[in-house]
């Protein structure tokens, strides 16, 4: 099967590209690079011994899109591109809603012209806002709390629309609870551009002295020591949901939902402390006023993925450390 992974250049999209290359799926990358590196493309060559065919394309030009499919006959799409940065959305608005939904449009637009209706998509806890009770599970009410979260939530209805429009579309909106860590092999892993927006790239960061500390934002949420708690998950866990998804795609409805996660939530203090254990490394970090659009909690209930895909986490936060803090020893500079 020619499986096309747009995105396939960035953090979760580098490391699906992997398992299914392992899985001896053919790979189609389009990716625009504007929060990734070229280099990824050969360095998923050296970990897999395998080619992958890579495309410098935005998705906003329908073009450039509709070539790749007149070059390459897709069986599926595992659609990651879209910009992800929660602080960024609420600054800058309509960069989101333009990109993150503009560029799914003109996919599913392409897809369909090429008669191609499998897709699973790239979506997110934080369209779940701030529930009621946790862990969460996929049938709460869904209410972001930022413009990152309300594109992904925006997205999720356009493609539940298509699905009931077209029969033969089989979609799944995937929602991810916190990706961290990175692959065994140290060759590829997050690298964000500036000041990380996400916890463990700015810890390791700040731990190998690219950064002179971390900024925990927050110490007043109703948590047990007043730091936010999330749910992180391994990336090549979730690259194998991906897989899981795929290989189900066909028994399930036309449209379904799953989140992702491990079921349980650390606090901010409770990463660093694991860290601490599991590299030797301090980590100097001071507490900061809270960002906008952040929740006090968030963790999944991720029983349908055990019981409909046959998926379930595998790594504990101790191996997301030690492949995080490999990646970022080996690569001090990310991919530069």
């Amino acid at each position: 099967m020619n499986i096309l992974v747009t995105g396939g250049t960035g953090y979760v999209g580098s490391h699906t590209t992997i398992e299914l290359l392992n899985k001896n799926y053919n790979v189609i990358i389009v990716d625009n690079l504007s929060n990734s590196n070229e280099k990824v493309i050969e360095r998923i060559k050296e970990i897999t011994n395998r080619h992958v065919k890579f495309y410098a394309i935005d998705l906003l030009n329908e073009e450039d899109l509709n070539q790749v499919f007149i070059n390459h006959k897709i069986d599926a799409v595992m659609h990651f591109a879209g910009y992800k940065a929660v602080g960024e959305s609420v600054k800058l608005p309509l960069k989101y809603y333009t990109n993150n939904l503009v560029s799914t449009l003109n996919l599913c637009k392409v897809m369909e012209r090429f008669n191609v209706y499998k897709l699973i998509f790239s979506s997110s806890a934080t369209v779940y806002g701030k529930p009621a009770s946790f862990p969460i599970k996929e049938d709460f009410p869904t209410n972001a709390t930022n413009p990152y979260g309300r594109s992904k939530l925006m997205i999720e209805g356009i493609l539940s629309d298509l699905s009931n429009s077209n029969k033969n579309w089989k979609i799944v909106s995937l929602r991810y609870f916190n990706p961290v860590g990175a692959h065994e092999s140290g060759k590829i892993g997050e690298d964000p551009n500036g000041i990380p927006n996400n916890l463990m790239p700015f810890l390791t960061q700040v731990a190998i002295g690219k950064l002179p500390e971390l900024k925990v934002f927050g110490n007043d949420y109703p948590t047990k020591d007043g730091t936010g708690v999330r749910d992180y998950i391994h990336v090549v866990d979730l690259a194998k949901g991906h897989i899981k998804a795929l290989e189900k795609i066909d028994a399930l409805d036309n449209y379904e939902v799953f989140n992702l996660g491990t079921g349980r939530g650390y606090s901010v203090l409770e990463v660093i402390e694991a860290f601490q254990k599991a590299t030797g490394m301090q980590v100097k970090y001071k507490f900061v006023d809270r960002r906008p659009g952040d929740i006090p909690v968030s963790y999944a209930d991720a029983t349908k993925a055990l019981k409909i895909l046959n998926w379930k986490a595998n790594k504990d936060i101790f191996d997301m450390c030690i492949d995080s803090w490999n990646w970022q020893q080996n690569n001090p500079n990310g991919y530069n």
